[in-house]
């Protein structure tokens, strides 16, 4: 599996070798000494998430706080997105940037996105199913949102006739804000 390091180097794309014949394809989608190998994180996920959203579905920018931080390996399984994710570990280097990564049913790329990130993508085609899998398990008391917006990350999304966010993500916070919770906390 090949893999390249983001202008954020903790965040990974991994794309398969892919094996095409006539009758279809075949690829390894996960192998946990080749991923402990290039994030040097072990791969305990504990959980795996499959959503659904239709053309236009920003989802997020989410995250979890401490004890309970998730690392995130996503992937398409139909459909294409546009797949982010924020620096929000006080005290890196690149905390409050972002990177963002086109993952798709066609290219069959994986985005690992470590804890002490947020994570958000928008749905680039008229529907897609997202796979990702965790290192911790759903922890709606230490869940956060940050701002899809916000002014101070800058992020670059894709062009869309429309953007449909959840209520609960139109209310995302500020990620100055966060980061001085993440700093105090």
């Amino acid at each position: 599996m090949m893999h390249t390091r983001l202008e954020i180097p903790e965040v990974v794309v991994f794309e398969p070798k892919v094996f095409n014949d006539e009758r279809g394809f075949f690829f390894e989608s996960f192998h946990a000494k080749e991923f402990e190998g290039v994030t040097g994180c072990p791969s305990n996920f504990v959980q795996d998430n499959h959503s659904l959203s239709e053309h236009g579905v920003l989802r997020g920018l989410h995250f979890q706080r401490r004890p309970k931080s998730q690392g995130k390996l996503v992937r398409v399984v139909s459909g294409e997105i546009f797949d982010v994710a924020v620096d929000i570990r006080p005290g890196s280097d690149t905390v409050g940037r972002w990177v963002g990564q086109v993952l798709s049913a066609e290219n069959k790329k994986q985005l690992w996105i470590p804890e002490g990130f947020a994570h958000g993508f928008l749905t680039l085609s008229e529907s897609a199913e997202v796979l990702y899998k965790t290192t911790d398990h759903y922890a709606p008391d230490l869940e956060g949102c940050i701002r899809w917006d916000d002014p101070d990350i800058q992020i670059r999304w894709p062009k869309t006739n429309r953007v449909v966010v959840s209520e609960k993500d139109q209310c995302g916070e500020r990620v100055e804000d966060i980061l001085g919770t993440l700093r105090n906390g």
